[in-house]
C-alpha cells in the first residue's frame, strides 16, 4: 500500500447538489458484470421515470430503468465509460411528470425475509457501487453462511469524494440499510471502515448502535475488499478465494444506501453521487445525477477554467480516460476528472530495470513485472499460474515504476486473455 497526495480538499466540504434533469439520457444496456440486458421498450414508446426498460429472464444481470420521462428516441450503439461502445436506449425528455420517491412505503420491514430483500433488490436494479458493479441481490446470496458485514466507507482514491459526502449527509438511512442486512442474512458483527481523512464521516456513525466503527489509515488502496478485510478484522483471503468462504460479506456505502431506497422507498436505482473535480473545474461539485446523462452535461454544470487535456471517468488510478465527452454514467460512475495538459502528460516507457519496486508495492502479493512479461510474449498460461486474475487494477505497480512500465495495460490484457 502507499501514501499518495489525496487532493479531496476540492470538493470533501461541499454539500451534494442535485442536478436538473437532462434533455437526453443514454442508458446503456450493461452497466452490470454479466449479461447485456434485453430492451423491453421500443423507439417511440413513452416510459415514465423509474420504468423498467431492460431485463433477462435468468442468469447474471441486473434490471435497468428509465431515469426520465420522456420517449424513446433510438436504441442503438452508443458511447460506454468502461467498454468504448454499447448498446443504449436514449429517452428523450418530455418535460412529463418526474417520479416522486420522496415517501416512505414500506415504513416496517421487520418482516421482511432474505428471499423477500434480494427480490426488491433485483428489481431496483442494484449493483456494487464502488466499481466492480457485481449484481448485488446474487452477493445478498451467498452459497456459505455470513456472519460478519464489512461497509467499505473507505473510499481511497484522490480526489473522490462522493462516498464521503453520502456518509455525512444520509447517515440514518445508510445505518437502516445496514440494519436490514444483518438482520435478513442473520449477520452478528457489523463493521465500517473509513480512513482517517473523514472526521465528519467518522463522527456520525461512532456511538450508532450495532456497527463497529474502525478508523483505517488513509493508505492505498484501502477500499480493496482484501485490504479490508485484513486491516479491520486482521484475516488473510487466500488466493482465489472470495469473502463468503471466510464468512464475510463486504458491501460499499453506497450500494448500501440504494438498498435502503429501495426497500424503504421503492426506487429503483436511476440515479447516485458523483464527485466532479479537477484542475479544470470552475467549481468541484459532489452531483446527484441521473444514470444515463452525458458527462458534458456535468463539466458545463460545473464550468471550466480551462479546457481539459483528458477526462477519467473515476479517479486518477483506477479511471477511465474518456475518448469523448457524449459518454454517459453508468450505475458504477463515482468520479469525473478533468486533468490539464501538464497533469495529463505520459512518459515513455524503459525497459525493466528487475528493481522489483512493482512487487513491493502490490497490495496483493503479485509480481506484476513478470506478468507483464507473460503478457508481452502471449503466455496466457503463464500469465494465469502468476496470479493475473488475483489482479485488483489499482494502478500501484505503475504509479512506483521508475522505468514507466505500462504494466497495468498489460496486466488488463492478461486477464482478458486468460478469461476467454
Amino acid at each position: 500500500m502507499v501514501r499518495l497526495a489525496e487532493n479531496k480538499h476540492h470538493s470533501e466540504n461541499r454539500p451534494t447538489r442535485r442536478m436538473p434533469l437532462p434533455e437526453k439520457v443514454y442508458i446503456s444496456l450493461i452497466q452490470h458484470l454479466g449479461k447485456v440486458c434485453a430492451p423491453e421498450v421500443k423507439v417511440g414508446d413513452k416510459v415514465a421515470c423509474g420504468q423498467k426498460i431492460a431485463s433477462l429472464p435468468s442468469g447474471v444481470y441486473s434490471p435497468i430503468h428509465a431515469s426520465i420521462p420522456g420517449t424513446v428516441s433510438a436504441i442503438q450503439d452508443c458511447p460506454h465509460p468502461v467498454l468504448g461502445r454499447a448498446k443504449a436506449v436514449v429517452i428523450q425528455g418530455d418535460g412529463g411528470q418526474d417520479a416522486d420517491f420522496s415517501r416512505i412505503i414500506r415504513p416496517d420491514t421487520g418482516s421482511l425475509t432474505a428471499q423477500e430483500l434480494r427480490d426488491i433488490v433485483l428489481e431496483a436494479g442494484i449493483v456494487g457501487m464502488g466499481g466492480a458493479s457485481f449484481p448485488t441481490h446474487i452477493k445478498l446470496n451467498p452459497p456459505k453462511p455470513v456472519h460478519i458485514l464489512i461497509i467499505n466507507g473507505a473510499e481511497c482514491e484522490p480526489y473522490l469524494t462522493a462516498d464521503a459526502r453520502l456518509m455525512v449527509e444520509n447517515s440514518v438511512q445508510i445505518a437502516q440499510g445496514i440494519a436490514l442486512i444483518a438482520r435478513c442474512l442473520g449477520i452478528t458483527d457489523v463493521y465500517i471502515g473509513i480512513e482517517n481523512n473523514k472526521p465528519e464521516a467518522i463522527e456520525v456513525f461512532s456511538g450508532m448502535p450495532g456497527i463497529k466503527v474502525k478508523v483505517l489509515p488513509s493508505d492505498y488502496p484501502q477500499g480493496g475488499e482484501k485490504q479490508l478485510i485484513r486491516n479491520i478484522l486482521g484475516k488473510e483471503l487466500p488466493r482465489g478465494k472470495l469473502p463468503f468462504d471466510i464468512g464475510v460479506l463486504v458491501q460499499n456505502v453506497s450500494t448500501i444506501f440504494a438498498i435502503y431506497e429501495a426497500v424503504y422507498k421503492g426506487k429503483p436505482l436511476i440515479e447516485r453521487i458523483v464527485t466532479v473535480t479537477g484542475s479544470c473545474v470552475k467549481e468541484p461539485c459532489n452531483l446527484l445525477a441521473r444514470v444515463g446523462t452525458p458527462i458534458k452535461d456535468l463539466i458545463a454544470f460545473c464550468g471550466l477554467n480551462e479546457e481539459p487535456a483528458k477526462i477519467i471517468m473515476g479517479g486518477p488510478m483506477m479511471g477511465i480516460a474518456q475518448y469523448t465527452d457524449s459518454v454517459p454514467l453508468i450505475k458504477s460512475s463515482n468520479g469525473l476528472l478533468l486533468m490539464n495538459k501538464k497533469e495529463a502528460a505520459s512518459f515513455e516507457e524503459d525497459p525493466c530495470i528487475r528493481c522489483a519496486a512493482c512487487v513491493r508495492g502490490c497490495p496483493v502479493g503479485l509480481m506484476p513485472c513478470q506478468i507483464n512479461l507473460a503478457s508481452e510474449r502471449s503466455l496466457w498460461e503463464m500469465a494465469r499460474d502468476l496470479g493475473a486474475l488475483d489482479c485488483i487494477e489499482c494502478g500501484i505497480c505503475n504509479y512506483v515504476c521508475p522505468s514507466h512500465r505500462r504494466l497495468l495495460q498489460t496486466i488488463k490484457r492478461a486477464k482478458l486473455e486468460v478469461r476467454k
